[in-house]
């Protein structure tokens, strides 16, 4: 039975500590990899005598940490969706698109307000520049989700701007799920279509069928095949209820996949996974997997974890709002002298700093936002048409 319009657009569910925690690791990676960015950028040796697997786990996993929230992002909506609506053919296709603005474009408008004022005042960093096309180029690419084309065809953005290539990649994906779940209308017909991307993801990220380096990370499809395997996981889990030994057994191989492709990603290079793109698709299935045996079993994270699930619960805020804490705190540490003594406290001070403002923005800005649009878009959707239209 299809829910209400109010019911649909309002009711929210409880989190899961395992799913949370998946994304408190993706926003960890993505943290300490651009205040590595900044350090290299600076010609700050900090990485001298450590051994490289241990610098790529610790400093070089950010687009990893991207893959698994792209994986984390699909079976979040998509198991969400089946929930609100019951199933996926009910699913509405107008409230999926309130749901999803009301979401992401608060925050992202009030981004791009701020980014653009940084650039009409000319401060350092913050400057689109002619050869991208300039401010304009800019706005139009992250309001129509190409950003990741436009750094692909002519050149990187400022890195304010840049995080923005993952947001393109995800909502072209969901500007087309309502669509074609309405269309095929069966999982017969839509698991298919998600394994087709599945398929071709790792050809996206090929050296020898994609020779742009930065079209090679940057691509639509070589996100979307991660953002299928979470609706898939989604897919397979509704309405069933795995066995113990499964639930056990899906939780010992992911772990083993993540631990793999995070902590040995020489190695699996070396393999030759990297270079035919199928490291990310290891690293999905790891995330899909661990993702299953979460949300099946009762596990409730540690106290000590706490921190990381905090980071998990406001990923997108702070992934939105992280560069200006990164930059403001490496101008900082540039002034007292780049001090090598000092880099592991810029590493903790930027995490939990950009943790802090993630979660204010969270709790004062983009979260009332969202159920305020959904409030006042379930409310118009449960009211009699007026009997003369309203001004807009």
């Amino acid at each position: 039975m299809r829910s209400s319009p109010t019911t649909s657009m309002t009711r929210d569910w409880g989190r899961i500590d395992g799913v949370d925690l998946l994304r408190g690791l993706s926003i960890l990676f993505v943290l300490m990899n651009h205040v590595n960015m900044r350090l290299l950028s600076a010609k700050v040796p900090y990485t001298k005598g450590l051994s490289p697997q241990l610098v790529s786990s610790l400093v070089w996993n950010g687009q990893f940490g991207v893959q698994m929230f792209f994986v984390i992002s699909g079976f979040l909506i998509t198991s969400t969706s089946i929930r609100r609506w019951g199933s996926l053919h009910a699913l509405s296709v107008k409230d999926f698109y309130v749901l999803r603005f009301a979401r992401i474009a608060p925050l992202l408008l009030l981004l791009l307000c701020i980014l653009s004022g940084l650039h009409l005042a000319h401060v350092t960093g913050y400057v689109v520049s002619p050869k991208t096309g300039g401010l304009g180029r800019a706005l139009l690419a992250a309001l129509t989700f190409h950003i990741n084309l436009l750094e692909a065809t002519r050149d990187y953005l400022p890195a304010s701007w840049d995080i923005l290539w993952s947001l393109s990649v995800e909502e072209m994906f969901y500007l087309f799920f309502p669509l074609a779940v309405r269309l095929l209308r069966t999982k017969k017909l839509l698991i298919p279509l998600l394994m087709l991307f599945v398929i071709v993801g790792p050809f996206a990220r090929a050296r020898a069928f994609n020779p742009n380096p930065v079209w090679r990370e940057y691509s639509y499809l070589g996100g979307m095949d991660a953002i299928a395997l979470g609706c898939l996981t989604a897919l397979l889990l509704s309405n069933k209820r795995l066995s113990r030994p499964s639930i056990r057994l899906s939780g010992i191989a992911g772990f083993a996949l993540l631990t793999f492709s995070l902590c040995f990603s020489i190695k699996a290079y070396t393999w030759g996974l990297g270079r035919n793109g199928l490291n990310m698709t290891v690293l999905a299935i790891g995330t899909s997997l661990t993702i299953a045996a979460a949300t099946q079993s009762s596990w409730r994270a540690p106290r000590l974890l706490s921190p990381l699930l905090i980071l998990g619960r406001n990923s997108y805020e702070i992934y939105l709002t992280h560069v200006f804490v990164v930059m403001a705190l490496f101008e900082m540490f540039v002034h007292l002298g780049k001090p090598l003594q000092v880099v592991p406290l810029l590493f903790i001070t930027t995490i939990g700093c950009a943790g802090v403002l993630g979660s204010l923005v969270a709790a004062f800005y983009s979260e009332p936002m969202n159920r305020t649009i959904r409030r006042k878009a379930a409310g118009a959707a449960s009211a009699p048409e007026p009997a003369i239209p309203a001004q807009v």
